[in-house]
């Protein structure tokens, strides 16, 4: 899967052994900021019916190749597809313009290379479910060979050595289908969709600062919506990038973002991912949570991710300022109908 800020790949047996101590007879599980779709797909693998949630297309694609799509049905489709798209000729376009010579985040040669797959899926008009498994093949291939420290917010003076390896699709891990009912992936704001959710649980991982999910992976929605924006700066970023805010990530807003999501959704259980970099405290969330019943909560310390370890750069490449602390402390707030035992959890 993608590098990704903010991904759960380090805590997901954690979060995945929270989630079962509170519902061990399985059941319903709605993840309504997905993100990189990696806790809905461990969660299915589980066989947990999951629901997967995100605002941000390249998100949506992710949870549909991840969460939605089964392999029983797709597998062998999908394969021919790869195999087409492995054959096409290298073409120079929009892509490796905009960012791998106006932005170095690729070497232009895999740019040719993403623009000509690229293309190719746009012409082939698959299935949705088919399609995502296609671009989320082409963007973890793009991934593998990207020159940033993680973020697309800046890329590396010199080219990483992985930039100068060659593209290569593989075939994402899309699962089986689970008994407990098909799993799906929305694309909505969550805040406006939590008023429909009823799940045995639901799974919240909000952003918490002012770093923007769309502003940080920036090429992955260009890539997957293929629609030329305009750009600015020197990274490149989506013009959109500058109006499609949201409220989790703002100071005044994520407050009452998150309350009405916490209020909204149908569940007798929720778990919820935060962050103490995040505006909110340890405290503000178990008072907000408290309405819905005693809240348990799970500290989880652990390194801040690579890019805060690094140091702050300006445009040059020279380093700014000094690194902070190296280590953070993620929580996971629990309210179920009954307590979980933590130790079993832990």
């Amino acid at each position: 899967m993608i590098k990704y800020i903010g991904s759960k790949r380090a805590l997901l047996a954690q979060i995945a052994t929270t989630i079962s101590a509170a519902l061990p007879e399985g059941g319903t599980v709605c993840d309504l900021f997905s993100g990189s779709a990696r806790v809905g797909h461990a969660l299915k693998k589980q066989g947990f019916r999951v629901w997967s949630n995100d605002h941000n297309a390249y998100a949506h694609v992710l949870a549909t190749a991840y969460v939605q799509a089964d392999r029983e049905r797709w597998l062998e489709r999908a394969e021919a597809v790869l195999t087409e798209l492995r054959a096409v000729k290298p073409e120079a376009g929009w892509f490796t313009k905009a960012f791998c010579e106006d932005a170095r985040f690729f070497h232009p040669d895999n740019g040719a290379v993403i623009d000509a797959m690229r293309e190719r899926i746009a012409a082939m008009a698959l299935e949705p479910e088919l399609e995502a498994i296609a671009l989320v093949s082409l963007m973890e291939a793009a991934d593998r060979v990207d020159s940033t420290a993680g973020l697309q917010m800046a890329y590396m003076k010199s080219w990483a050595p992985r930039a100068l390896k060659p593209l290569e699709l593989r075939m994402p891990d899309v699962l089986p289908g689970v008994a407990a009912g098909a799993c799906k992936a929305t694309h909505a704001d969550a805040v406006e969709l939590a008023p429909q959710v009823e799940a045995d649980l639901v799974y919240l991982d909000p952003p918490y600062n002012q770093h923007s999910y769309l502003g940080n992976y920036h090429c992955w929605e260009s890539l997957v919506l293929w629609d030329r924006p305009e750009t600015y700066g020197i990274a490149n970023k989506r013009i959109d990038v500058k109006t499609r805010k949201s409220a989790f990530n703002s100071r005044p807003g994520i407050g009452p973002a998150l309350k009405a999501v916490i209020e909204g959704v149908k569940a007798p259980n929720l778990v919820v991912s935060f962050n103490d970099e995040g505006y909110l405290s340890r405290e503000q969330l178990v008072e907000m949570l408290s309405a819905r019943g005693e809240v348990q909560v799970i500290e989880i310390h652990r390194p801040r991710y690579v890019g805060a370890r690094i140091g702050i750069h300006n445009p040059k490449g020279e380093k700014v300022g000094a690194v902070g602390r190296l280590r953070n402390v993620e929580y996971l707030f629990v309210v179920g109908e009954q307590r979980i035992d933590l130790a079993d959890a832990a």
